[in-house]
């Protein structure tokens, strides 16, 4: 695909400037790899603490779902935002707000998730989404399934798979098409630079839909040593968490149990021209990340 801001005009031999929300996140960083390997593309990297982002060529730039008085300031002149949706009950209007901010030509990505239909109090999910889908900007909106990333993350199932040898997950014997964050990065930086993707939704699977047992599995020919899947309950999986938090977390379980995460997609090929990655090559590419024998 041609470069978008090429083929409409704008900033033509010029610098084309995307401001990235979270550029610290699990898609972030791949984000703003791929787009400052892009000839004449200028990064901001959005984070409510800009001391913090070292990614190189990358723009540190103050940015806080808390501080909405510096959002004009970041957006000012920007070409493309990245927007991750932040995981709390105000998202909608948030969203809403930042838009209003950034430039009537500026295109929008938004990271969302599978199924938003079923997501969140009083339709939270897709009042987000249609935050975007109303702003009067040019938009793509991304719904990916679950990342991979939460199985070398020790926020999440890492330090349970090393330390216990189990892998704990209310699936009620459904599947998960796990997705790698850099396949979503990749498919955001051709939504947010290249022509073809203004208002679609992009339905975003790994290349295969895999039981837990079968996840179990391959965990543990990447750790060396056994791990298996515990099922456990949903109350159970959520303990530690209150409020929205919970909500959100109750409700995202009971769709993976009704299967809303097992489906598998082409669009990471179709989009970006190379096949989404394998649970497996994604364990063998993480490196010290992978689960250990040794710590």
């Amino acid at each position: 695909m041609g470069g978008w801001f090429t083929v409409q005009g704008a900033n033509l031999a010029g610098t084309t400037r995307v401001l990235v929300t979270g550029v610290r996140g699990k898609t972030g960083v791949p984000l703003a790899e791929l787009l400052t390997a892009r000839p004449r593309v200028e990064v901001r990297g959005g984070s409510s603490d800009p001391s913090t982002i070292h990614l190189a060529d990358v723009r540190p730039t103050a940015f806080s779902w808390d501080e909405p008085s510096r959002w004009a300031a970041a957006a000012e002149g920007v070409d493309a935002v990245y927007v991750v949706r932040p995981d709390r009950a105000d998202a909608p209007e948030l969203i809403g707000a930042l838009l209003a901010e950034i430039p009537a030509q500026a295109r929008v990505v938004l990271l969302s998730e599978r199924d938003p239909d079923h997501t969140g109090p009083d339709g939270w999910a897709p009042r987000a989404e249609r935050a975007v889908q109303d702003s009067g900007r040019t938009w793509t909106i991304l719904r990916p399934s679950w990342f991979m990333q939460v199985f070398t993350d020790p926020r999440f199932y890492r330090d349970s798979i090393v330390d216990t040898g189990e892998f704990p997950f209310p699936s009620g014997g459904a599947a998960v098409a796990w997705i790698d964050a850099r396949d979503i990065a990749a498919v955001a930086e051709r939504a947010l630079l290249d022509e073809g993707h203004a208002g679609q939704v992009y339905e975003l699977s790994g290349p295969e839909s895999l039981s837990l047992p079968r996840t179990a599995d391959l965990l543990s020919a990447a750790a060396g040593r056994p791990v298996s899947h515990r099922e456990v309950t949903i109350a159970e999986a959520v303990v530690g968490t209150t409020g929205f938090e919970r909500d959100l977390n109750v409700l995202t379980f009971e769709r993976v149990r009704a299967g809303r995460f097992a489906e598998v997609t082409d669009t990471v090929e179709r989009v970006t021209g190379q096949p989404a990655r394998t649970l497996r090559v994604f364990l063998a590419s993480t490196g010290p990340a992978v689960p250990s024998a040794n710590r």
